[in-house]
Protein backbone atom coordinates (compact mmCIF):
# COMPACT_ATOMS: atom_id res chain seq x y z
CA UNK A 1 0.00 0.00 0.00
CA UNK A 2 1.48 3.72 -1.09
CA UNK A 3 1.92 6.47 1.50
CA UNK A 4 -1.30 8.31 -0.35
CA UNK A 5 -3.56 5.16 0.10
CA UNK A 6 -2.10 4.73 4.24
CA UNK A 7 -2.90 8.52 4.58
CA UNK A 8 -6.53 8.36 2.49
CA UNK A 9 -7.70 5.27 4.98
CA UNK A 10 -6.64 7.08 8.25
CA UNK A 11 -8.56 10.22 7.33
CA UNK A 12 -11.47 8.12 7.02
CA UNK A 13 -10.94 6.43 10.30
CA UNK A 14 -10.36 9.93 11.92
CA UNK A 15 -13.30 11.32 10.01
CA UNK A 16 -15.63 8.38 10.86
CA UNK A 17 -14.92 8.46 14.33
CA UNK A 18 -15.67 12.29 14.09
CA UNK A 19 -19.24 11.91 12.10
CA UNK A 20 -19.96 9.00 15.11
CA UNK A 21 -18.70 11.57 17.75
CA UNK A 22 -21.00 14.50 16.14
CA UNK A 23 -23.77 12.44 16.38
CA UNK A 24 -23.16 11.69 20.14
CA UNK A 25 -22.92 15.48 20.86
CA UNK A 26 -25.79 16.96 19.16
CA UNK A 27 -28.02 16.30 21.91
CA UNK A 28 -26.30 16.69 25.16
CA UNK A 29 -27.57 19.46 26.87
CA UNK A 30 -25.68 23.20 27.53
CA UNK A 31 -24.36 21.92 30.94
CA UNK A 32 -22.74 19.14 29.63
CA UNK A 33 -20.75 21.10 26.79
CA UNK A 34 -20.17 24.21 29.19
CA UNK A 35 -18.56 21.83 31.10
CA UNK A 36 -16.72 20.64 28.45
CA UNK A 37 -15.47 23.60 27.75
CA UNK A 38 -14.22 24.46 31.45
CA UNK A 39 -12.62 20.99 31.68
CA UNK A 40 -10.89 22.22 28.32
CA UNK A 41 -9.44 25.39 29.64
CA UNK A 42 -8.30 24.37 32.73
CA UNK A 43 -6.12 20.96 31.08
CA UNK A 44 -4.18 24.14 28.53
CA UNK A 45 -3.21 26.15 31.53
CA UNK A 46 -2.06 23.04 33.07
CA UNK A 47 -0.19 21.99 29.68
CA UNK A 48 0.88 24.91 29.15
CA UNK A 49 4.82 23.64 29.56
CA UNK A 50 4.38 21.03 26.87
CA UNK A 51 2.10 23.29 24.64
CA UNK A 52 5.09 25.89 24.33
CA UNK A 53 8.18 23.32 24.14
CA UNK A 54 6.00 21.83 20.79
CA UNK A 55 5.14 25.39 19.84
CA UNK A 56 9.33 25.52 19.79
CA UNK A 57 9.54 23.35 17.40
CA UNK A 58 7.39 24.71 14.85
CA UNK A 59 9.17 28.25 15.50
CA UNK A 60 12.34 27.23 15.32
CA UNK A 61 11.73 25.22 12.05
CA UNK A 62 9.86 28.37 10.72
CA UNK A 63 12.57 30.63 11.62
CA UNK A 64 15.48 27.92 9.65
CA UNK A 65 13.08 28.35 6.26
CA UNK A 66 13.44 32.08 6.49
CA UNK A 67 9.75 32.87 7.85
CA UNK A 68 9.05 36.51 8.34
CA UNK A 69 9.26 37.48 11.94
CA UNK A 70 5.37 39.04 11.61
CA UNK A 71 4.46 35.32 10.80
CA UNK A 72 6.61 34.06 13.86
CA UNK A 73 5.18 36.31 15.61
CA UNK A 74 1.69 34.82 14.77
CA UNK A 75 2.57 31.30 15.17
CA UNK A 76 4.55 31.73 18.78
CA UNK A 77 2.73 30.72 21.99
CA UNK A 78 4.03 31.69 25.49
CA UNK A 79 2.53 30.54 28.96
CA UNK A 80 0.77 34.21 29.15
CA UNK A 81 -1.01 33.58 25.44
CA UNK A 82 -1.99 29.99 26.43
CA UNK A 83 -3.84 31.13 28.98
CA UNK A 84 -5.79 33.75 27.06
CA UNK A 85 -6.81 31.13 24.73
CA UNK A 86 -7.87 29.15 28.07
CA UNK A 87 -9.63 32.40 28.89
CA UNK A 88 -11.30 32.77 25.59
CA UNK A 89 -12.29 29.18 25.91
CA UNK A 90 -14.60 29.99 29.32
CA UNK A 91 -15.91 33.02 27.24
CA UNK A 92 -17.21 30.49 24.73
CA UNK A 93 -18.60 28.61 27.32
CA UNK A 94 -20.70 31.55 28.93
CA UNK A 95 -22.49 32.36 25.90
CA UNK A 96 -26.07 31.75 24.95
CA UNK A 97 -26.59 27.97 23.69
CA UNK A 98 -28.14 28.28 20.19
CA UNK A 99 -29.01 24.54 19.58
CA UNK A 100 -32.56 24.12 20.38
CA UNK A 101 -33.56 28.07 20.24
CA UNK A 102 -36.94 27.95 18.01
CA UNK A 103 -36.30 30.21 14.81
CA UNK A 104 -40.23 30.46 14.32
CA UNK A 105 -43.45 28.75 15.16
CA UNK A 106 -46.94 28.72 14.91
CA UNK A 107 -50.19 26.63 15.35
CA UNK A 108 -51.30 26.04 11.79
CA UNK A 109 -55.43 26.34 10.84
CA UNK A 110 -55.68 22.63 11.34
CA UNK A 111 -54.59 21.84 14.54
CA UNK A 112 -50.88 20.86 13.52
CA UNK A 113 -48.03 22.66 16.00
CA UNK A 114 -45.12 24.14 13.97
CA UNK A 115 -41.82 25.06 15.17
CA UNK A 116 -38.51 25.49 13.13
CA UNK A 117 -35.34 24.77 15.75
CA UNK A 118 -31.66 25.38 15.04
CA UNK A 119 -29.63 22.27 15.11
CA UNK A 120 -25.91 21.56 14.48
CA UNK A 121 -24.45 21.19 11.34
CA UNK A 122 -22.51 17.66 11.79
CA UNK A 123 -19.11 17.81 11.13
CA UNK A 124 -17.14 20.97 10.43
CA UNK A 125 -14.46 21.24 8.66
CA UNK A 126 -11.68 24.11 9.48
CA UNK A 127 -8.91 24.59 7.11
CA UNK A 128 -6.57 27.53 8.17
CA UNK A 129 -3.12 29.23 8.29
CA UNK A 130 -0.53 29.84 11.05
CA UNK A 131 -1.74 30.55 14.31
CA UNK A 132 -1.83 27.62 16.15
CA UNK A 133 -4.90 29.67 18.98
CA UNK A 134 -7.37 28.97 15.73
CA UNK A 135 -7.42 25.20 16.66
CA UNK A 136 -8.53 25.87 20.24
CA UNK A 137 -11.06 28.75 19.24
CA UNK A 138 -12.36 26.49 16.33
CA UNK A 139 -13.01 23.58 18.53
CA UNK A 140 -14.63 25.52 21.68
CA UNK A 141 -17.21 26.81 19.33
CA UNK A 142 -18.08 23.88 16.84
CA UNK A 143 -18.45 22.29 20.64
CA UNK A 144 -20.46 24.69 22.13
CA UNK A 145 -22.85 24.68 18.41
CA UNK A 146 -23.10 20.72 18.91
CA UNK A 147 -20.87 20.38 16.16
CA UNK A 148 -17.81 18.12 15.77
CA UNK A 149 -14.32 19.43 14.22
CA UNK A 150 -12.25 18.23 11.61
CA UNK A 151 -9.37 20.38 11.86
CA UNK A 152 -6.39 21.07 9.38
CA UNK A 153 -4.04 24.04 10.45
CA UNK A 154 -0.84 24.39 8.41
CA UNK A 155 1.80 22.37 8.36
CA UNK A 156 4.24 25.26 10.02
CA UNK A 157 2.10 24.56 13.15
CA UNK A 158 1.48 20.88 12.93
CA UNK A 159 3.47 19.97 16.17
CA UNK A 160 1.89 22.73 18.24
CA UNK A 161 -1.69 21.56 16.31
CA UNK A 162 -0.82 17.96 17.49
CA UNK A 163 -0.32 18.69 21.22
CA UNK A 164 -2.85 20.79 21.34
CA UNK A 165 -5.51 18.51 19.40
CA UNK A 166 -4.24 16.04 22.16
CA UNK A 167 -5.13 17.90 25.45
CA UNK A 168 -8.19 18.89 24.24
CA UNK A 169 -9.14 15.35 24.00
CA UNK A 170 -7.89 14.10 27.42
CA UNK A 171 -10.05 16.54 28.75
CA UNK A 172 -13.01 15.53 27.07
CA UNK A 173 -12.27 12.06 28.45
CA UNK A 174 -13.74 13.15 31.76
CA UNK A 175 -16.83 14.43 30.58
CA UNK A 176 -19.97 13.34 28.76
CA UNK A 177 -18.15 15.40 25.42
CA UNK A 178 -16.75 12.16 23.23
CA UNK A 179 -13.50 12.45 22.65
CA UNK A 180 -13.68 11.91 18.79
CA UNK A 181 -15.66 15.25 18.64
CA UNK A 182 -12.40 17.28 18.26
CA UNK A 183 -9.96 15.84 15.81
CA UNK A 184 -7.00 16.63 13.56
CA UNK A 185 -6.72 16.09 10.22
CA UNK A 186 -3.53 13.23 9.65
CA UNK A 187 -1.11 13.90 7.52
CA UNK A 188 1.36 17.13 6.36
CA UNK A 189 1.13 16.81 2.46
CA UNK A 190 -1.26 19.15 0.45
CA UNK A 191 -3.03 15.51 -0.27
CA UNK A 192 -4.43 15.79 3.13
CA UNK A 193 -6.37 18.73 2.19
CA UNK A 194 -7.52 17.03 -0.50
CA UNK A 195 -9.17 13.99 1.49
CA UNK A 196 -11.11 17.24 3.69
CA UNK A 197 -11.90 19.08 0.46
CA UNK A 198 -13.67 15.46 -0.66
CA UNK A 199 -15.28 13.92 2.23
CA UNK A 200 -18.29 14.73 1.18
CA UNK A 201 -20.57 12.50 3.49
CA UNK A 202 -18.44 12.62 6.26
CA UNK A 203 -18.14 16.07 7.19
CA UNK A 204 -21.10 18.41 6.37
CA UNK A 205 -19.46 21.94 5.82
CA UNK A 206 -15.51 23.65 5.29
CA UNK A 207 -14.78 26.79 6.32
CA UNK A 208 -11.29 28.09 5.68
CA UNK A 209 -9.56 31.04 7.28
CA UNK A 210 -6.89 32.48 5.66
CA UNK A 211 -6.07 34.41 2.46
CA UNK A 212 -7.06 34.66 -0.90
CA UNK A 213 -5.47 31.90 -2.74
CA UNK A 214 -6.29 29.14 0.63
CA UNK A 215 -10.04 30.12 0.22
CA UNK A 216 -10.04 30.27 -3.76
CA UNK A 217 -8.63 26.78 -3.68
CA UNK A 218 -10.76 25.03 -1.15
CA UNK A 219 -13.69 27.03 -2.89
CA UNK A 220 -12.97 25.49 -6.17
CA UNK A 221 -11.84 22.26 -5.12
CA UNK A 222 -14.16 20.87 -2.89
CA UNK A 223 -17.32 18.49 -3.02
CA UNK A 224 -18.08 19.56 0.28
CA UNK A 225 -20.24 23.18 0.69
CA UNK A 226 -17.36 25.74 1.84
CA UNK A 227 -18.71 28.90 3.27
CA UNK A 228 -16.00 31.79 2.26
CA UNK A 229 -14.84 33.85 4.86
CA UNK A 230 -11.86 36.69 5.31
CA UNK A 231 -10.88 38.21 2.25
CA UNK A 232 -11.47 41.74 2.75
CA UNK A 233 -10.25 44.76 0.41
CA UNK A 234 -12.61 47.39 2.11
CA UNK A 235 -13.12 50.94 1.56
CA UNK A 236 -14.11 54.41 2.87
CA UNK A 237 -16.06 56.63 0.69
CA UNK A 238 -15.68 60.47 1.74
CA UNK A 239 -18.20 62.00 0.40
CA UNK A 240 -18.79 65.79 -0.37
CA UNK A 241 -21.14 66.05 3.00
CA UNK A 242 -18.40 64.54 5.08
CA UNK A 243 -17.24 66.06 8.17
CA UNK A 244 -13.44 66.52 7.51
CA UNK A 245 -12.46 66.23 10.42
CA UNK A 246 -14.41 62.90 11.38
CA UNK A 247 -13.29 61.54 8.15
CA UNK A 248 -9.62 61.53 8.44
CA UNK A 249 -10.23 59.95 11.95
CA UNK A 250 -12.18 57.10 10.32
CA UNK A 251 -9.86 56.53 7.85
CA UNK A 252 -6.87 56.11 10.40
CA UNK A 253 -8.64 54.34 12.45
CA UNK A 254 -9.92 51.79 10.04
CA UNK A 255 -5.74 51.69 8.42
CA UNK A 256 -3.80 51.71 11.02
CA UNK A 257 -5.70 50.69 13.99
CA UNK A 258 -4.73 46.86 13.07
CA UNK A 259 -3.58 46.96 9.46
CA UNK A 260 -3.29 43.09 9.22
CA UNK A 261 -6.60 42.00 9.51
CA UNK A 262 -9.61 41.07 7.19
CA UNK A 263 -11.67 44.09 8.02
CA UNK A 264 -8.80 47.13 7.99
CA UNK A 265 -9.66 49.51 4.73
CA UNK A 266 -7.43 48.41 1.98
CA UNK A 267 -8.68 51.35 -0.34
CA UNK A 268 -9.80 54.54 -0.04
CA UNK A 269 -12.58 56.95 -2.47
CA UNK A 270 -12.69 60.47 -2.18
CA UNK A 271 -15.47 62.96 -4.05
CA UNK A 272 -13.96 65.41 -5.96
CA UNK A 273 -16.35 67.93 -4.20
CA UNK A 274 -14.13 67.76 -0.81
CA UNK A 275 -10.63 66.56 -2.20
CA UNK A 276 -8.92 70.13 -1.44
CA UNK A 277 -10.32 70.06 2.09
CA UNK A 278 -9.73 66.29 2.26
CA UNK A 279 -6.55 65.42 1.16
CA UNK A 280 -4.35 67.47 2.16
CA UNK A 281 -4.91 66.21 5.85
CA UNK A 282 -5.65 63.16 4.74
CA UNK A 283 -2.31 62.18 3.34
CA UNK A 284 -0.36 63.99 6.11
CA UNK A 285 -1.97 62.01 9.08
CA UNK A 286 -1.63 58.95 6.61
CA UNK A 287 2.38 59.65 6.48
CA UNK A 288 2.18 60.03 10.21
CA UNK A 289 1.61 56.84 10.94
CA UNK A 290 4.08 54.95 8.31
CA UNK A 291 1.28 54.22 5.49
CA UNK A 292 1.95 54.63 2.11
CA UNK A 293 -0.46 55.80 -0.27
CA UNK A 294 -1.10 54.28 -3.68
CA UNK A 295 -3.37 57.08 -5.66
CA UNK A 296 -4.17 57.56 -9.01
CA UNK A 297 -3.50 60.79 -10.71
CA UNK A 298 -5.41 63.30 -8.58
CA UNK A 299 -4.63 61.99 -5.63
CA UNK A 300 -1.19 62.05 -6.67
CA UNK A 301 -1.43 65.94 -7.17
CA UNK A 302 -1.87 66.41 -3.59
CA UNK A 303 1.76 64.72 -2.51
CA UNK A 304 4.74 63.70 -4.19
CA UNK A 305 5.37 60.76 -1.70
CA UNK A 306 2.09 59.20 -3.26
CA UNK A 307 2.88 56.00 -4.82
CA UNK A 308 1.28 55.88 -8.84
CA UNK A 309 -1.52 53.31 -8.50
CA UNK A 310 -1.53 50.29 -10.64
CA UNK A 311 -5.17 48.14 -11.38
CA UNK A 312 -3.46 45.26 -9.04
CA UNK A 313 -3.73 48.29 -6.36
CA UNK A 314 -7.51 48.55 -6.60
CA UNK A 315 -7.81 44.84 -6.22
CA UNK A 316 -4.78 44.51 -3.09
CA UNK A 317 -5.50 43.25 0.66
CA UNK A 318 -2.62 44.98 1.45
CA UNK A 319 -2.27 43.42 5.52
CA UNK A 320 0.10 46.06 5.96
CA UNK A 321 0.96 49.58 6.04
CA UNK A 322 -0.07 50.65 2.60
CA UNK A 323 -3.49 51.94 1.15
CA UNK A 324 -5.15 52.41 -2.25
CA UNK A 325 -6.60 56.03 -3.07
CA UNK A 326 -8.91 57.23 -5.54
CA UNK A 327 -10.84 60.72 -6.68
CA UNK A 328 -14.13 60.00 -7.63
CA UNK A 329 -17.46 62.53 -9.00
CA UNK A 330 -19.74 60.90 -7.38
CA UNK A 331 -21.73 58.09 -5.01
CA UNK A 332 -22.47 56.19 -7.93
CA UNK A 333 -18.70 56.47 -9.34
CA UNK A 334 -17.73 55.34 -5.92
CA UNK A 335 -20.36 52.57 -5.58
CA UNK A 336 -19.00 51.22 -9.83
CA UNK A 337 -15.56 51.14 -8.25
CA UNK A 338 -16.18 49.03 -5.06
CA UNK A 339 -18.31 46.57 -7.48
CA UNK A 340 -15.23 46.57 -9.37
CA UNK A 341 -12.78 45.91 -7.37
CA UNK A 342 -14.20 45.27 -3.37
CA UNK A 343 -14.53 41.40 -1.66
CA UNK A 344 -17.72 41.72 -0.39
CA UNK A 345 -16.89 42.27 3.17
CA UNK A 346 -17.31 45.91 4.49
CA UNK A 347 -17.20 49.17 3.02
CA UNK A 348 -17.67 52.62 4.89
CA UNK A 349 -19.11 56.03 4.02
CA UNK A 350 -18.64 59.49 5.80
CA UNK A 351 -20.98 61.89 5.53
CA UNK A 352 -23.54 63.95 7.50
CA UNK A 353 -25.99 63.68 4.78
CA UNK A 354 -28.77 61.02 5.25
CA UNK A 355 -30.10 60.42 1.93
CA UNK A 356 -26.40 59.83 0.92
CA UNK A 357 -25.90 57.77 3.65
CA UNK A 358 -29.12 55.87 2.70
CA UNK A 359 -28.21 55.79 -1.09
CA UNK A 360 -24.81 54.38 -0.17
CA UNK A 361 -26.54 51.24 1.99
CA UNK A 362 -28.66 50.53 -0.67
CA UNK A 363 -26.45 50.31 -3.60
CA UNK A 364 -23.72 48.72 -1.78
CA UNK A 365 -24.08 45.04 -1.85
CA UNK A 366 -20.95 43.99 0.90
CA UNK A 367 -21.58 42.00 4.42
CA UNK A 368 -21.58 45.17 6.17
CA UNK A 369 -21.73 48.57 5.40
CA UNK A 370 -20.65 51.19 8.01
CA UNK A 371 -21.79 54.43 8.07
CA UNK A 372 -19.70 57.19 9.99
CA UNK A 373 -17.69 53.85 11.70
CA UNK A 374 -14.91 52.77 10.97
CA UNK A 375 -14.39 49.38 9.08
CA UNK A 376 -12.97 47.88 11.90
CA UNK A 377 -16.14 47.38 13.69
CA UNK A 378 -16.71 44.18 11.64
CA UNK A 379 -16.26 41.60 14.30
CA UNK A 380 -18.57 39.34 16.18
CA UNK A 381 -17.35 40.75 19.32
CA UNK A 382 -17.80 44.24 18.72
CA UNK A 383 -21.42 43.49 17.17
CA UNK A 384 -22.11 41.69 20.16
CA UNK A 385 -22.26 38.23 19.40
CA UNK A 386 -19.29 36.98 21.54
CA UNK A 387 -16.28 34.70 19.66
CA UNK A 388 -16.65 34.18 15.73
CA UNK A 389 -15.24 31.46 13.72
CA UNK A 390 -14.57 33.94 11.01
CA UNK A 391 -16.48 36.29 8.61
CA UNK A 392 -18.74 35.59 5.65
CA UNK A 393 -18.54 37.53 2.62
CA UNK A 394 -21.08 35.02 0.56
CA UNK A 395 -24.80 35.02 1.39
CA UNK A 396 -25.09 31.33 1.87
CA UNK A 397 -25.40 29.76 3.96
CA UNK A 398 -24.26 32.77 6.19
CA UNK A 399 -23.32 36.60 5.59
CA UNK A 400 -21.00 38.58 8.37
CA UNK A 401 -19.72 37.75 11.61
CA UNK A 402 -20.58 33.76 11.80
CA UNK A 403 -21.06 33.60 15.45
CA UNK A 404 -22.69 30.37 17.39
CA UNK A 405 -25.52 30.66 15.69
CA UNK A 406 -24.29 30.17 12.18
CA UNK A 407 -22.96 27.53 13.18
CA UNK A 408 -26.31 25.31 13.21
CA UNK A 409 -29.06 24.70 10.69
CA UNK A 410 -32.71 24.12 11.57
CA UNK A 411 -35.05 21.24 11.06
CA UNK A 412 -38.84 20.99 11.48
CA UNK A 413 -40.45 19.12 14.30
CA UNK A 414 -44.05 19.08 13.60
CA UNK A 415 -46.76 17.74 16.50
CA UNK A 416 -50.28 16.53 15.89
CA UNK A 417 -52.55 14.70 17.65
CA UNK A 418 -53.33 12.02 15.19
CA UNK A 419 -53.49 14.33 12.20
CA UNK A 420 -53.98 12.61 8.49
CA UNK A 421 -53.53 14.63 4.84
CA UNK A 422 -56.60 14.68 3.25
Amino acid sequence: MSEQDREREEFQRVARRARAAGAELAPLPRAAKDAALHAIADALVAAAPEIVKANGTDVERARESGTSEYMIDRLSLSADRIAAIAEAVRNVAALPDPVGETVRGSVLPNGLDLRQIRVPLGVVGIIYEGRPNVTVDAAALCLKSGNAAMLRGSSSAYESNTVLVGVMQNALEATDVPRDAVQLVPGTSRESVGHLMRARGLVDVLIPRGGASLINSVVEGSTVPVIETGVGNCSVYVDDAADVGMAVDILVNAKTQRPSVCNAAETFLVHAGIADAFLPRALEALRAKGVTVHGDDRVRSYGEDVVPATEDDWRAEYLSMDIAARVVDSLEDAVAHIRAYGSDHTEAIVTTSQPAARRFVALVDSAAVMVNASTRFTDGEEFGFGAEIGISTQKLHARGPMALPELTSTKYVVTGEGHLRG
